[in-house]
């Protein structure tokens, strides 16, 4: 009985998919912990808001007396009602786009850009567009000039201005007429009294998380 030798079979590695494996661990973990501190940033942030039905007391509701009166009480007002009032101004501008579905998507597509076309695309590995490969400059004066065309040339950035205005006004018309007499202020309200400390703090934390990928294009 004669037995035929089979011949040894090789495997092939197909070196784009090595590439896009070798690739994939190191986009995807600084993405997620991108997402994770700005997520967990905005939960503590909200966790800190205090009671709606103490924002609307009606019986909190008076005159103020003069506009040195009015200054007085948005400025205790928003130290008390910070998280509250940042809320309203989030929600005015979330309507807004969402009534403005060109504006939304537009905006959107200019955040995917810089998070995968610069943030978190590999520094190894260029941009190529229609076999045309553009260096870290060209991409980041490319998005930089997306960016000034969107906000400045499009209906995007009179959209966010006007949400904008309008979330700003509510917060000081309900500051000037909510009477904070009945408001207690700890010291830890006290001492974080800047203007959209809640934001910068935020703001802070997505450089924190976005540096060390930014630093490797350096």
């Amino acid at each position: 009985m004669s037995s035929q030798s089979q011949p040894a079979i090789l495997p092939i590695t197909n070196p784009q998919t090595t590439a896009v494996e070798s690739q994939a661990p190191v986009t995807t973990p600084a993405f997620r912990a991108f997402v994770s501190n700005i997520t967990e940033t905005v939960r503590t942030g909200l966790a800190a808001r205090r009671p709606w039905a103490e924002v609307v007391d009606r019986s909190a509701f008076s005159k103020p007396d003069s506009i040195s009166d009015a200054t007085t009480r948005i400025r205790k007002n928003y130290t008390y009602f910070k998280v509250n009032y940042l809320s309203v101004i989030a929600i005015v501008l979330a309507f807004s786009l969402l009534t403005n579905p060109f504006s939304l998507i537009t905006l959107l597509g200019l955040l995917a850009s810089w998070l995968f076309l610069y943030l978190f695309r590999p520094s190894d590995q260029p941009l190529v567009v229609f076999n045309r490969t553009f260096s870290e400059r060209e991409t980041l004066g490319i998005l930089i000039l997306s960016t000034i065309v969107v906000v400045f040339l499009t209906s995007v950035g009179s959209i966010l201005i006007s949400a904008l205005m309008i979330g700003v006004a509510i917060v000081c018309a309900h500051g000037a007429f909510r009477a904070p007499e009945d408001l207690f202020l700890d010291e830890q309200d006290q001492s974080n009294t800047g203007f959209l400390s809640f934001i910068s703090g935020a703001a802070n934390s997505a450089a924190a998380s976005a540096a060390p990928i930014i630093a490797t294009r350096v």
